[in-house]
C-alpha cells in the first residue's frame, strides 16, 4: 500500500516539477521577448519621441537632439520690429531684382517693372538655425524660413501690342534655407569684414499671378511667361551659388565673389525602357540637362521620334561654380509638338561625387519627382559619360592650347593623355590664323569572342545567333558567322574599323538568331569609344539590352591616327 502511495505522490511532485519549470522557461521566455521588443522600439524612436519621453526639465541645457536650433527668440522680436524691416526690405529687394526681371523679360513684353512692393503686414517666421563646419576665416550660417504672408506686390506689364497691365503676384508661400556667410574673420568690431547671403535651399516657392481688373488668360502664353520669369530672376539673383556681399568694414572682398570653379563635361549617351505616353506609337524623347536652371544655361538634346530606348550620342559642357553643392539635372520629356511637353522622368547627379579628371560612366534611374524619395515605379533609364576638370589643376587635362583652340575638355583630356592621340605642344603662330580642330582618329578592332545564356528563341529550345556590329556615324557594319543550336556560342571574329571621328562615334552590337527566311533581334548593347581611347584596350562581359537573358564578351583595342581639321574662325 505505501509503495502506491509513494509511486502516486512522486508521480504528482514529478509533474508539478515539469509544469513549473515548464512556466518559469515561458516566463524568462517572455521577459527576453519583451526586451528585444523594447530595444527595437528605442533604436527606431525619433528625435520627437525623445523629447516626449524626456522633458526639458529632466536633462541639462545644454544637452540638444540636433545641430539645427530653435529661433523662438528672434521671430519675437522679428514681429514687433517687422514694419521697419518691410520699409527697409521691400525697396532692397525691388531694386535688386528688378534688373534681374527686365533681362529675363519675355519676348512678347516690351516692359516688366514694379510698379508696387510691399512684403505685407506678416513676418516670416525662422524654424532653425545650425552652424556649418568651414575654415577658419570665416562663420557660415543656416537660416530656415516659412512664410505664408500677405505682400502687396504689383507688376507693371507692358506688351509689344501697346497692352499695359497691372498684375498682382499673391498668395505667395514659400519654404527654403538661407545661408549666411561671416568672412573674413577680423580683429575689429563686429569681428568679420562682411556678410554673404544666399537662398542655399528653395524647398518650396508657390505664387498665383492675377491681372487687376481682367483675366490674365485673355493674352495667351502671358501666365507661363511670367512665372518662368519670376523663377529664372530668383534663380539667378540670389540662389546659391549666386550670392550677395554686403561689407561691413572698408576692404576688398572681391575673393567672397561669385567664381567658376571648373567644367563639366556631359555625354548624353543614351535612354532604355522609358515610358510610352502616346496612344498611337511611341514617345518622341528629348532630354534638357543644366546645373543651374536658368534659360541661358539648359541643353537640349534632339529629339528622337517613335523610340522608347533612344540613342542620342551628344556632348554638352556646363560651368561649375561650386561643385561640393551642385548636381546635373537630367529631365526626359516626350515631344507633343505644338502642345506642352510632357515628363517621362528625371534624375540627377552629385557634383562631389566625380573625382576630377576621370571619365565616369552613369546609368541613372529615372523618377518622376526629385523631391520625392519614395518612387519605386520603374520609369526606365538614361546613361552619361561625366567629367569634372576643376581650373588651375596641374594636371594632364588643362592644355596650353584650350584658350585658342575651340574644344570640349572631354577632347582636352584624351588629346592630351600620353598615349599618342595628339601633341600638346602647339605654339601661338599655328594657331593664330585658324583654329585647328583635333578630331580623333583612328582603327578601332573588336574581336566578338563569345555569348553566354542567351534567351531561348526557336521551337526547339536553341538558337542560332550571330553579331551584327554597327558605327553608329558612318553606318559601316560587320557581321559574325552563324553559330547553330547554340545558347553560349563562340566566334572570336575580329573586325576592323576605320573611325574618322571616335569621339563622336560609338559601336552598336547587336544579337541576332537566324532564320531561313528571316532575322530575330535577341538584343544589343552600346558603347563609347571613350574608355578605350583612354585605356587602349580592355576586355568586358556586357549585358544585353532588350534581351530576358544573355551577355555578350567584347574585346576592344584602339590604334590612334591623329589628323587636324581646319576651320575658319
Amino acid at each position: 500500500m505505501s509503495f502506491v502511495v509513494g509511486l502516486v505522490v512522486g508521480i504528482v511532485v514529478g509533474f508539478a516539477l515539469i509544469v513549473v519549470f515548464v512556466r518559469s522557461e515561458n516566463a524568462r521566455s517572455k521577459l527576453r521577448t519583451d526586451l528585444a521588443a523594447t530595444v527595437a522600439a528605442f533604436a527606431r524612436m525619433t528625435v520627437e519621441d525623445s523629447r516626449q519621453l524626456l522633458g526639458p526639465e529632466y536633462y541639462p541645457s545644454w544637452v540638444v537632439f540636433s545641430q539645427r536650433q530653435k529661433l523662438n527668440w528672434l521671430n519675437s522680436h522679428l514681429t514687433k520690429i517687422w514694419p521697419y524691416v518691410n520699409e527697409a526690405a521691400s525697396e532692397l529687394i525691388k531694386s535688386s531684382v528688378e534688373p534681374t526681371l527686365e533681362q529675363y523679360r519675355p519676348i512678347i513684353l516690351s516692359s516688366l517693372k514694379f510698379s508696387k512692393f510691399t512684403l505685407g503686414t506678416v513676418a516670416p517666421q525662422f524654424t532653425g538655425v545650425s552652424i556649418l563646419e568651414s575654415d577658419s576665416s570665416g562663420v557660415t550660417m543656416e537660416l530656415e524660413m516659412n512664410w505664408d504672408g500677405n505682400p502687396n506686390i504689383v507688376l507693371d506689364v507692358k506688351t509689344r501690342l501697346g497692352v499695359s497691365l497691372p498684375v498682382q503676384v499673391k498668395d505667395i508661400g514659400f519654404t527654403g534655407v538661407f545661408r549666411l556667410i561671416f568672412k573674413p574673420l577680423v580683429e575689429e568690431l563686429p569681428c568679420f569684414g562682411a556678410v554673404c547671403y544666399s537662398l542655399r535651399q528653395k524647398k518650396k516657392f508657390d505664387f498665383k499671378l492675377k491681372v487687376i481688373g481682367g483675366d490674365i488668360t485673355s493674352i495667351p502664353g502671358l501666365s507661363g511667361a511670367l512665372e518662368d520669369t519670376i523663377h529664372n530672376a530668383i534663380e539667378d539673383s540670389i540662389t546659391w551659388p549666386v550670392r550677395k556681399i554686403v561689407p561691413i568694414l572698408p576692404g576688398d572682398y572681391s575673393d567672397l565673389e561669385l567664381k567658376p570653379s571648373g567644367t563639366l563635361e556631359v555625354k548624353l549617351v543614351q535612354a532604355k525602357d522609358l515610358t510610352n505616353k502616346d496612344f498611337i506609337g511611341k514617345s518622341d524623347p528629348y532630354a534638357e540637362l543644366y546645373i543651374r536652371p536658368l534659360r541661358e544655361r539648359t541643353k537640349t538634346s534632339k529629339i528622337i521620334s517613335n523610340d522608347l530606348n533612344p540613342i542620342w550620342n551628344e556632348h554638352y559642357e556646363f560651368v561649375v561654380e561650386d561643385a561640393s553643392t551642385q548636381h546635373l539635372y537630367v529631365k526626359i520629356f516626350d515631344d507633343e509638338g505644338l502642345q506642352a511637353s510632357e515628363l517621362l522622368g528625371c534624375a540627377q547627379v552629385q557634383l562631389s561625387e566625380l573625382e576630377p579628371g576621370k571619365v565616369k560612366d552613369v546609368w541613372l534611374k529615372l523618377v518622376k519627382d526629385l523631391e520625392v524619395q519614395r518612387d519605386n515605379k520603374y520609369r526606365g533609364e538614361v546613361h552619361l559619360e561625366l567629367l569634372y576638370c576643376p581650373y588651375g589643376m596641374e594636371n594632364s587635362f588643362t592644355n596650353p592650347f584650350a584658350k585658342k583652340v575651340e574644344m570640349t575638355t572631354l577632347e582636352r583630356v584624351l588629346k592630351s593623355s600620353g598615349n599618342g592621340i595628339a601633341d600638346a605642344a602647339l605654339t601661338e603662330r599655328e594657331v593664330s590664323q585658324k583654329k585647328r580642330e583635333v578630331i580623333v582618329r583612328g582603327v578601332l578592332s573588336v574581336t566578338v569572342i563569345s555569348a553566354e545564356d542567351l534567351p531561348v528563341v526557336d521551337l526547339m529550345g536553341k538558337a542560332d545567333p550571330f553579331v551584327v556590329l554597327t558605327m553608329k556615324k558612318s553606318d559601316t557594319k560587320n557581321k559574325t558567322r552563324v553559330v547553330n543550336e547554340n545558347l553560349n556560342p563562340e566566334w572570336n571574329q575580329t573586325f576592323d574599323f576605320v573611325v574618322e571621328d571616335a569621339l563622336h562615334d560609338m559601336l552598336i552590337a547587336e544579337v541576332y538568331d537566324h532564320d531561313t527566311f528571316r532575322k530575330e533581334y535577341i538584343g544589343r548593347c552600346i558603347l563609347t569609344l571613350t574608355r578605350v581611347i583612354l585605356e587602349g584596350e580592355y576586355r568586358e562581359c556586357f549585358t544585353l539590352d532588350g534581351a530576358k537573358s544573355g551577355r555578350l564578351n567584347l574585346s576592344l583595342k584602339w590604334v590612334p591616327q591623329p589628323i587636324y581639321r581646319d576651320s575658319q574662325w
